[in-house]
């Protein structure tokens, strides 16, 4: 009962709680990414969502304009604390994950939920194991269990088995015990990056 119904209106009530901050959030947002390099304000990131449905993330741009899509041999994302790609300000809005509030937009449309499995990348899907196609059974979250117990640490390993355990153990009780890691791990800063460039090592812009 709780994913097929609650869950949805408490998303809605939440998210239209807290549109006022990302409107107070977005001013100095957008005049710092202006005054950084006069790029976009925000990265509409191609998703795919519940029930294989492919979306528009929005997410604040923290990557210099056109930068690479460059990702790991298991097909996670790519991210490093020296990342070249990375601009000043996307530095500071990664490491506060400021760049993500936007998809309170993504709640609302009805895309996105609080609490789920993180969405996936297009052109991943030859690399999940049948069983993770179950992900899809729910709507993607701005959070998940996996982002509060590595963030950005995991590999493809690591993240198909926290998602999968989310899926198939969905709760209120759970739900509310991932935002509260996911704010300590914000506030504490950990498990920003997964990979860390040695200075003789570059990626290609």
């Amino acid at each position: 009962m709780y994913r097929y119904g609650i869950k949805r209106i408490l998303d809605i009530i939440l998210s239209v709680i807290g549109l006022p901050f990302l409107l107070i959030v977005m001013l100095p947002v957008v005049i710092a990414i202006k005054l950084e390099d006069k790029g976009p304000i925000f990265y509409n990131a191609p998703r795919v969502g519940k029930d294989m449905k492919e979306f528009h993330m929005y997410k604040f741009r923290s990557m210099k304009i056109n930068a690479p899509d460059i990702r790991n041999e298991d097909g996670s994302t790519f991210n490093s604390d020296n990342d070249p790609r990375v601009t000043k300000v996307g530095k500071f809005l990664r490491k506060t994950s400021i760049d993500e509030i936007p998809q309170l937009l993504n709640i609302l449309k009805g895309d996105m939920s609080f609490v789920g499995p993180r969405p996936s990348p297009l052109g991943n899907k030859d690399l999940y194991p049948e069983e993770y196609f179950r992900k899809f059974d729910v709507r993607p979250g701005i959070t998940g269990y996996n982002q509060a117990v590595l963030r950005n640490q995991s590999t493809m390993e690591q993240r198909i088995k926290n998602d999968l355990f989310y899926v198939r153990n969905i709760s209120l009780l759970l739900d509310f015990k991932i935002m509260y890691l996911t704010l300590v791990s914000v506030v504490k800063t950990k498990n920003i990056n997964r990979n860390n460039l040695n200075s003789n090592e570059k990626v290609g812009l």
